[in-house]
């Protein structure tokens, strides 16, 4: 058995470390993405498509940033928010921003609807925290902040100024 250490091999990046603290809406990749070409696999997504969102019906893509990350990651169980919602179990950075518009944004926020970080959800059983995890994320970049359908939950895309090339 091989001692556990840190290394960068031939052909992979290493992962840069993100705590707790710092904001992150961007997706894992493998996350399924609703386009006007089709739900999409958010990896395959380039700038000029179109992606449709909840605020505005649709959006152009601006800018996509594909990074490897360590970070505080969320399991979602399937139909925990809802009927396909989502609509398999997911996995998303713990500051993933998600809208919730069930009895939770009231009960929990005391709002009908509230855009929350993953980790505020977590109840221990259907949504748990995974620790810090080493993600391929792809953040998606928009000319305004909109709300995207990804893999059946609704989630806030990147922010323009909040992420680095």
């Amino acid at each position: 058995m091989e001692p556990k250490t840190v290394r960068r091999e031939t052909g992979q990046r290493s992962a840069r470390h993100i705590d707790s603290d710092t904001a992150l809406n961007a997706l894992v990749a493998g996350t399924v993405v609703l386009t006007l070409d089709g739900a999409l696999p958010v990896e395959y997504l380039n700038p000029g498509d179109r992606v449709i969102t909840r605020d505005s019906g649709m959006a152009v893509l601006r800018a996509v940033r594909r990074m490897r990350l360590r970070v505080p990651a969320v399991s979602i169980g399937a139909d925990t928010l809802g009927n396909a919602r989502p609509d398999a179990d997911v996995v998303l950075p713990a500051n993933q921003e998600v809208l919730v518009r069930d009895w939770r944004a009231q009960a929990l926020f005391g709002a009908e609807r509230a855009l929350v970080p993953a980790a505020r959800l977590v109840d221990g059983e259907y949504i748990r925290h995974l620790g810090p995890v080493d993600l391929d994320l792809v953040a998606l970049v928009f000319d305004a902040p909109h709300i995207l359908y990804a893999d059946g939950l609704e989630v806030a895309a990147a922010a323009p100024e909040t992420v680095s090339a």
